[in-house]
């Protein structure tokens, strides 16, 4: 399905340089204690289930209800092997943020005066063929018409996880298969954040590390996110372990050779991918993302104002500037082998769920439905006393939810017929 010509709101505004500190929340304040017990067991279960369907060997998850409460969650061990319990303090690997934090920076840029959303990837990459008619703003919309070069490559990124790639060669795989004009429709590609981390790197002249840094991570206070050099493979301790099945030369999994992806180079990402975050700094960034405490005015009601994605999508789901959204909820899921993540917020309310899973077989769409579930029951809870609950519309239940999980479980047991 075609969407037409998408308009982009664009950006050219002088505003402040990075902040010094950490910025405050304009969403409202949260209640401090748990959630209530009986939605709380709903939540433990959630993720249980989830973890087993999704062959993971632990899982990580927080929903926080301003008017009634929180609950965060770590289950199972860090590693399929071993007996450390997991808990919440644990990094991982967030492929979820990777979209929204970079287009972030860019509208941050745009802010300051430095660029404008409508600017040509070419003004800042001259020499790089294939990008004509794309802007920044597009590659951010998902409406650039360039194509997903992890489709080409997610064999080998799973199967050999420490091999680096050059921007380039992720790049040039994206714009060799172009799918649409610019600005026609949008679809799921790595590839425009990938070509943005350049722009923005070339223009700037600085790492996207310094860049997340001075523009994100400084600003919102998140200690614990990082996003290391091409060549680090580790995790910052403490960690869990990832894992994903072997995918055979055929496109399919092979559940009987599980892989651990823990050390894999973050090359995979492109120049502005591989954040490594915790549930914490997850929740902040999310709600960074919902009350736009980043930007300017205009460039967050730029970031939100989504497009429909087509096809057979809902029309309740739709994209902004590098974020997803859901019913009232924005934000995004991500995958990266060995760890699958999701996270939202309600700009409106606060309300806000993360999920991360060490186990990427089951691809980001689980993340997401296991986050609409938790999301689902979590935004029913009772208000806390002398606080009031708002009516939050979520167009699914927990019980879809969950059935989207069942039927993407992925290297499951087979079930023994009863004697009979």
């Amino acid at each position: 399905m075609t969407v037409g010509t998408v308009t982009i709101l664009v950006l050219g505004l002088a505003g402040c340089s990075a902040e010094s500190g950490t910025l405050s929340s304009k969403l409202p304040a949260q209640h401090k204690g748990a959630l209530p017990t009986a939605v709380t067991e709903q939540l433990d279960a959630a993720l249980a289930q989830a973890m087993q369907w999704s062959s993971a060997s632990g899982g990580i998850a927080g929903v926080w209800a301003p008017w009634a409460g929180e609950w965060t969650s770590a289950q199972g061990v860090s590693s399929a092997d071993g007996k450390t319990p997991v808990s919440t303090g644990m990094h991982f690997r967030s492929a979820a943020s990777d979209r929204a934090m970079a287009c972030t920076v860019m509208l941050r840029l745009a802010d300051a005066g430095e660029l404008s959303v409508s600017d040509s990837v070419s003004k800042y990459l001259p020499d790089m063929p294939g990008t004509e008619g794309i802007t920044l703003g597009q590659l951010c919309q998902g409406t650039s018409g360039l194509a997903d070069y992890s489709a080409q490559f997610g064999s080998l990124f799973v199967n050999n996880p420490k091999r680096n790639w050059s921007n380039m060669e992720l790049v040039s795989a994206g714009l060799a298969s172009t799918k649409a004009a610019p600005g026609a429709s949008w679809q799921d590609s790595a590839t425009p954040v990938a070509l943005l981390g350049m722009a923005l790197s070339a223009h700037t002249g600085k790492s996207w590390s310094d860049l997340y840094s001075e523009q994100l991570f400084g600003p919102l206070g998140l200690s614990e996110t990082s996003q290391p050099d091409a060549g680090k493979f580790e995790i910052r301790a403490p960690s869990l372990h990832g894992y994903a099945a072997q995918v055979k030369a055929d496109g399919t999994r092979d559940c009987a050779a599980i892989l651990d992806e823990t050390n894999l180079s973050p090359s995979q990402g492109g120049a502005a991918g591989g954040i490594i975050s915790t549930l914490e700094d997850q929740k902040t960034w999310a709600q960074s993302l919902a009350d736009g405490r980043l930007l300017s005015g205009k460039s967050s009601k730029a970031q939100l104002s989504t497009i429909p994605l087509g096809g057979d999508a809902p029309s309740w789901q739709g994209y902004g500037l590098g974020v997803q959204k859901i019913g009232p909820l924005v934000g995004h899921n991500g995958a990266i082998p060995g760890f699958l993540t999701a996270a939202y917020a309600d700009p409106l309310t606060g309300f806000t769920v993360v999920v991360m899973l060490n186990n990427s077989t089951a691809g980001k769409g689980f993340a997401q439905q296991l986050a609409m579930q938790l999301a689902s029951i979590g935004s029913k809870a009772a208000a806390a006393s002398g606080e009031t609950a708002p009516a939050i519309e979520l167009p699914w239940s927990a019980e879809q939810a969950a059935g989207a999980l069942q039927a993407g479980a992925v290297c499951q047991a087979p079930v023994e017929a009863a004697a009979g």
